[in-house]
């Protein structure tokens, strides 16, 4: 068995903290993104990670995952921040794939509609930065998320829903709609 000392830092009897958490569960995305891990395996280690207390009750959790998964030297950007934008084009992105942790969504003199509902989420809380000019901004959130506004809208329409309820991840709506349209709604895939 190989040590995950360089990842875990510690004894594994020391407490997890917040990042140590996030780290597992941007391994586990990245499991489920690469097809070692199915949806339910990731839900339920992603459960579990959140649930950890000590690192040690986090090192089965990624065991069975090769070393090189296991041991990133720093961040990924791509789990950090994603960018997509619409300008002057229709963009849809849909199916599974990798949002960041910080994800940019901007449309400009076009609409851009992103679906989350099967992308896979680095950890519990996720930033959506949406910014809209002269066009639209369309993102369906997973059924069980979270959702917090804290935009701003200047002649447009900002219409943000999903509210406090659930147990899923914390979706943070930030950014701008000028001249433009943002929706953010709980429900099926676009």
């Amino acid at each position: 068995m190989t040590t995950l000392t360089p990842f875990f830092g510690d004894d594994p009897e020391h407490r997890a903290s917040d990042a140590d958490r996030d780290r597992i569960a941007a391994v586990l995305g990245e499991a489920l993104a690469t097809g070692r891990l199915t949806s339910a395996e990731h839900a339920d280690r992603l459960d579990a990670t959140y649930s950890a207390v000590t690192l040690g009750d986090l090192l089965p959790l990624v065991k069975d995952l090769p070393e090189a998964a296991r041991t990133p030297a720093s961040p990924s950007p791509g789990t950090e921040t994603h960018r997509v934008a619409a300008v002057f084009s229709k963009v849809i992105r849909r199916g599974r794939w990798v949002a960041g942790r910080h994800t940019e969504l901007r449309s400009v003199f076009g609409a851009l509609i992103v679906d989350l509902s099967d992308a896979v989420l680095p950890g519990r809380e996720v930033t959506l930065e949406l910014n809209s000019f002269c066009g639209k901004v369309i993102v369906a959130v997973p059924p069980g998320a979270r959702v917090v506004d804290e935009g701003s809208a200047l002649f447009s329409k900002r219409s943000v829903t999903g509210g406090g309820q659930g147990d899923g991840p914390l979706i943070r709506v930030t950014g701008q709609a000028r001249f433009g349209k943002i929706v953010v709604y709980r429900g099926q895939h676009l």
